[in-house]
């Protein structure tokens, strides 16, 4: 009669911890968009705190003029060049040329992570108000727009006004991402972390998008009551 020992239950993985993210400090960043205020903002901090950047706009001599105005080995390129070039695209152009800016770089953003902070946002005699896209938001527009991409959402939050006030070392404020894989979502969370006093907080899929979007219409508000330059906290993480 032969016996058997009885199988030990293999022991259960620990669960990965959320703040474990990847290196992104040898990633090249691309900012489409970045000679207006936001993408120019992003590029000086993301460039100061030792990323490799290259600023987009549709003519290279005016991209290569803000680069040289924000320094920090910053480079300009024309949006075609600046999305070849890049292993993270950050899309910050204005809302109105949103979809047409990404339809015609659909091949240069192949296979690229592209992170969405376009706002669609109204102004009237009221204030600013949210948009819906047809598609539900401006990242969920850039996904359809590039299948072959991968799309996150991120950056939304920040004002312009203190991401390029050179007195100032940290900002203070946490980054809401939004994305489909996890993987891309830390890569993004990780860049938001080079930023001193910014954090990047995983806020859901990119069918959440929407809300996180139109929330900047508030944060308009309050800066207006307050004369503040407003950014988010998430408690309890």
């Amino acid at each position: 009669m032969t016996s058997s020992t009885p199988s030990t239950p293999a022991a259960k993985a620990a669960p990965k911890d959320p703040w474990d993210l990847p290196d992104v400090s040898g990633l090249v960043v691309g900012v489409l968009g970045g000679t207006g205020d936001q993408g120019r903002g992003l590029a000086y901090r993301l460039a100061k705190a030792g990323q490799k950047v290259i600023i987009g706009s549709r003519a290279a001599d005016r991209a290569q003029q803000a680069a040289d105005e924000i320094g920090h080995g910053v480079e300009g390129a024309d949006n075609a060049d600046c999305a070849r070039r890049s292993d993270i695209v950050i899309v910050a152009v204005p809302w109105d040329g949103h979809a047409k800016t990404l339809e015609s770089l659909r091949e240069e953003l192949v296979g690229k992570l592209v992170v969405d902070c376009v706002n669609p946002l109204g102004f009237d005699k009221k204030g600013a108000y949210a948009l819906k896209p047809e598609e539900g938001s401006a990242a969920e527009q850039a996904a359809a727009l590039l299948p072959d991409s991968r799309v996150a959402a991120a950056f939304h939050h920040l004002s312009a006004v203190l991401l390029q006030d050179t007195s100032l070392e940290e900002i203070d404020t946490d980054v809401m991402v939004l994305g489909e894989e996890r993987a891309d979502v830390e890569l993004v969370q990780a860049l938001a972390g080079r930023i001193p006093g910014m954090r990047g907080v995983f806020a859901g899929r990119l069918r959440n998008a929407h809300q996180v979007e139109s929330l900047v219409a508030n944060l308009i508000s309050v800066n207006r009551r307050y004369k503040a330059h407003a950014g988010l906290r998430v408690t309890d993480i």
